[in-house]
């Protein structure tokens, strides 16, 4: 149960401002179970040589205002606000998003339970092995395509999905999966898309005209 935040701009932008109202709207956010998002952060952007770079803690994103400023123009970030849903599974880095492998970036927020895949995947938590999954699902398959597949499986092969909402990034374009069968107002996305920029995130920032996608909804920027 996390917060996540990504940008796709026609000409590099500074990220700073975006993050210090993502920040503030994840510290004032809680979880439906009353939980806060400060289980530790995470951004990647892409950098001049057209690869991810990856900035990552432990801290909460709201107490570290002062590590905006150095994360460097990029026409694409993704942002993640970690909220662990359980207590061994915080304080360790790697378990914080965003993920990435090759030309993709990946983030996640949602809650599932009873998980039983017919395939074995890779993975010491949940979101790693969504991840994995969706890794192997683009081997074959385009983006849109693979987050529509991954979601029917999850569904299937699943005891119980509270929500499924899934942040991609290809170096080109956005996609988002939002699927959530209860608390709305939590799990909700948001996107807005123009000329010169592009946001998907999990809270309204900024003064943009923002539109809430529908649940089971795949939308591509």
């Amino acid at each position: 149960m996390c917060r996540f935040l990504m940008i796709k701009s026609e000409a590099p932008l500074k990220i700073k401002n975006f993050l210090l109202e993502f920040s503030e709207a994840c510290r004032n956010r809680k979880t439906p179970d009353g939980d806060w998002q400060g289980d530790g952060w995470g951004i990647s952007y892409l950098g001049d040589n057209n690869e991810w770079n990856l900035y990552r803690s432990v801290k909460p994103i709201w107490e570290e205002k002062k590590e905006f400023k150095n994360i460097p123009e990029s026409k694409f970030f993704l942002v993640h606000a970690r909220s662990s849903s359980f207590e061994n599974q915080k304080n360790f880095l790697e378990y914080n998003q965003p993920f990435i492998s090759g030309k993709y970036s990946f983030v996640f927020n949602g809650f599932i339970k009873g998980v039983s895949l017919p395939l074995k995947i890779s993975g010491s938590i949940g979101s790693q092995k969504i991840w994995n999954l969706l890794l192997e699902l683009l081997k074959r398959e385009n983006p849109e395509k693979s987050l529509a597949t991954l979601k029917e499986m999850i569904l299937k092969h699943s005891r119980n999905v509270q929500a499924l909402n899934i942040g991609l990034c290809d170096r080109e374009n956005l996609y988002a999966l939002c699927y959530y069968e209860s608390n709305p107002d939590y799990y909700s996305l948001f996107y807005t898309n123009n000329s010169s920029i592009s946001i998907i995130s999990s809270e309204i920032i900024s003064d943009f005209d923002f539109r809430k996608l529908l649940a089971g909804e795949v939308v591509v920027l």
